[in-house]
């Protein structure tokens, strides 16, 4: 391996950062988007009142900085041997910058819920053009955010220059630019209420009827545009050289597709981690209409879209189950799956609603999570394995709606990637209550691949990234449906449906009776 400070002769590499809602991660790869090493820190979430949940915007930079200088330290890599880098994070959250490119505000994480009374008046004046535009329905993501900070913060917003994602912030500040250099890359669009994703631009108009003024939107751009070079203010802190192309970057979301080989219609992934992600490949805009539940992200690459529904805070809803119920210390997460493989399908007839933090998709704010025909028979086994059987309902029902607004597509085979694709009994599950098969990735990086794959291509050093990217993530394990299961999950998924029905609300009802 070079040392630092050696002249590169043979040797390239790539830099990616994945700003993730529980930590930064960092990865040095090769030519062949090989994972060489990786760097890992991880982030605190704030807040004092329920319904707070943000990050200091300080704190996500410094993690950027920190877990490159560390990744440099490990791997011995010459800085000069660094091509490119490519950074991806948090797509739902909203934070702004001032004229100088510094942060005016907490970055406002996606689950925060403080801007939900702002998602009842976007709907109820604008729902539908903003669901035909944006591609998906009012959610309590940058449009409610915007509007929070300018009623509620108006002294914050007013110093407000531009409204960014994390990767925004960060890659300006690796380069050096300000506010009115600041971009938007058009995969996190369908986030933004204010967005015509179609025509890749923002809807002035619904900008000016909720008094939003247009520069505080960034220029819109491909993932793939290089917005500067790394600065010496930056090379310093993070121990690498000036002059190194940043590319726009991209949401989390889509740099996973991205780096899992989403390139033809009909794929699927599952994105198992902080949030549950059930996304697809299509090369159609057909905004969901009728349900509200999927929306259009956009793909890196032109003429492809990826369609998508999410449990927010799906993956968190398994560890608060561990740390909250399996007693001090916690039991690991390899005890209770061994457990809950016991346990037949159907969990003894216990179901569990996920949506913690309110349903996103379809927008239900007042929803709020639970368990459901508890008996004195049931132990934590069973209410594991419920948990883990709820994430895979919801998935069945963002399943069927796919294949209804996109007939001509099969979708017959699930990739997973994340975190949540270790667990050997939920990727069963996943099989089983959407009867199609499951394959995972060797590889867990596929943001991170995703995302130096875009840098990459940037600069010309990847030509051919799509073999690249197959190539570095070969599949797995493979998860055959079990017709047996799968005759019980079709009955549970209707007792699914009904539970989300009787859930919707639930926090207002508790409101009115003073609880």
């Amino acid at each position: 391996m070079l040392a630092h400070g050696e002249e590169c002769r043979v040797d390239r590499y790539l830099i990616s950062i994945d700003i993730g809602t529980q930590g930064t991660k960092a990865a040095l790869l090769d030519e062949q988007l090989q994972v060489i090493g990786t760097s890992f820190e991880a982030s605190r979430l704030l807040g004092e009142k329920a319904g707070e949940i943000w990050q200091e915007p300080d704190e996500i930079y410094g993690s950027c900085v920190r877990t490159v200088r560390n990744l440099m330290d490990k791997t011995g890599a010459s800085p000069s041997c660094v091509e490119a880098i490519g950074v991806d994070s948090q797509m739902a959250g909203i934070m702004g910058i001032d004229k100088e490119g510094e942060a005016s505000t907490c970055y406002d994480s996606w689950l925060d819920t403080r801007c939900s009374s702002y998602i009842k008046l976007l709907e109820s004046e604008a729902g539908d053009e903003i669901l035909t535009c944006s591609g998906g329905p009012v959610t309590g993501s940058h449009a409610a955010k915007i509007l929070w900070w300018k009623h509620q913060r108006p002294q914050q917003y007013e110093k407000t220059a531009a409204f960014v994602l994390p990767h925004g912030y960060v890659t300006g500040k690796m380069v050096g630019n300000k506010a009115d250099k600041a971009v938007f890359d058009h995969t996190c669009l369908h986030f933004n209420n204010f967005s015509d994703n179609e025509k890749k631009q923002w809807n002035e108009g619904l900008m000016t009827h909720f008094g939003i003024e247009s520069e505080k939107l960034p220029r819109i751009v491909s993932p793939f545009e290089i917005i500067g070079t790394t600065t010496e203010r930056f090379a310093k802190e993070a121990d690498l050289i000036s002059g190194i192309p940043v590319t726009a970057g991209l949401g989390d979301s889509a740099a996973s597709t991205f780096g899992s080989g989403m390139f033809e219609t009909g794929m699927l992934l599952d994105c198992a981690g902080t949030a549950s992600i059930l996304c697809s490949v299509v090369d159609a805009y057909v905004p969901d209409r009728k349900n509200k539940t999927l929306v259009m992200m956009r793909s890196p690459m032109e003429g492809l879209w990826l369609p998508l529904s999410y449990i927010a805070g799906g993956g968190l809803c398994i560890r608060w189950l561990r740390d909250q119920l399996t007693g001090e210390p916690a039991m690991s997460y390899e005890e209770l799956e061994e457990m809950a493989r016991r346990i037949p399908a159907g969990c003894n007839g216990l179901l569990f609603n996920p949506h913690f933090s309110g349903r996103v998709l379809p927008p239900e704010p007042g929803m709020k999570g639970a368990f459901l025909g508890l008996d004195f028979n049931h132990t934590k086994a069973d209410m594991y394995r419920a948990v883990l059987e709820s994430i895979a309902c919801e998935y069945a029902i963002y399943l069927e709606i796919l294949r209804d607004l996109f007939h001509k597509e099969n979708f017959e085979k699930l990739n997973v990637v994340g975190g949540g694709s270790k667990s050997r009994l939920l990727n069963q599950i996943k099989a089983d209550v959407l009867e199609i098969q499951v394959q995972t990735c060797e590889t867990g990086e596929t943001a991170l691949i995703g995302s130096a794959a875009v840098a990459g291509a940037a600069v010309g050093l990847l030509k051919d990234y799509k073999g690249k990217i197959k190539s570095a993530i070969a599949g797995k394990d493979c998860y055959i449906p079990e017709p047996h299961n799968s005759e019980i999950y079709r009955k549970k998924i209707i007792r699914h449906r009904q539970m989300l029905k009787m859930l919707s609300g639930w926090k207002e009802e508790m409101e009115i009776c003073g609880l």
